[in-house]
């Protein structure tokens, strides 16, 4: 009995030929979304026009199966040229039948793509006083971005790798202590991804990074 290949032409060949692959330097937007404990990751870079809120460039890098990489395509050639407002509309589902179907244990791989997106708009949003929404950052909130901060020796984000062990929020300025030596040779990558993930809040006016391992 022949099994039937799970993957229809189309994730194929966005596989084996994906478009939009790299990196943008300085982006206007960017986000990293996934894990590699669950060995699925994309990272989505914005260019946006200023004036249209247009999304003049986009690429993406994946790390993960086939359709993970096919996703991370055609959700960039999706979103390519639309308005942010646009962008924000599209849906994995919709990314999915663009692929003309993914097996459902792979399902999760356009959602991951999806998210990517919509995080690198959130990003620029944020980046560029945009957010409607101007609740004040608290605990919660930090803790919440700290969760996208990968280790990289356990591929387990900060958070779930237990490496927070405090976080204060006062004023504008944010304090966090990371249970890991300043020595470690990872320890000014997690830094700088912190400071990434943070900055962009609108209220957060410092931030101060401490390493107590």
């Amino acid at each position: 009995m022949m099994v039937k290949f799970p993957y229809t032409e189309k994730v194929l060949e966005h596989f084996r030929n994906p478009r939009n692959v790299g990196k943008i330097e300085n982006p206007d937007g960017k986000a990293i979304e996934g894990s590699p404990a669950c060995g699925d990751m994309v990272a989505v870079y914005l260019k946006v026009d200023e004036g249209t809120r247009r999304i003049t460039d986009i690429k993406f890098e994946s790390y993960g199966c086939a359709s993970n990489i096919a996703t991370g395509s055609i959700i960039t050639e999706l979103a390519k040229g639309k308005t942010l407002e646009e962008a924000k509309k599209i849906t994995w589902k919709e990314a999915a039948d663009a692929l003309g179907g993914l097996p459902p244990i792979k399902a999760h791989c356009s959602v991951l793509a999806v998210e990517g997106l919509r995080a690198a708009i959130r990003d620029y949003e944020e980046r560029h006083g945009l957010t409607q929404a101007r609740e004040p950052t608290t605990v919660d909130v930090i803790k919440h971005r700290l969760k996208h901060v990968m280790n990289p020796l356990t591929g387990l984000d900060v958070v779930r790798a237990d490496l927070i062990r405090d976080v204060e929020v006062k004023d504008g300025k944010v304090r966090i202590v990371v249970d890991l030596a300043s020595s470690h040779q990872f320890a000014n990558a997690i830094r700088e991804d912190i400071k990434e993930k943070i900055e962009p809040l609108w209220d957060v006016k410092t931030i101060e990074i401490e390493f107590a391992g």
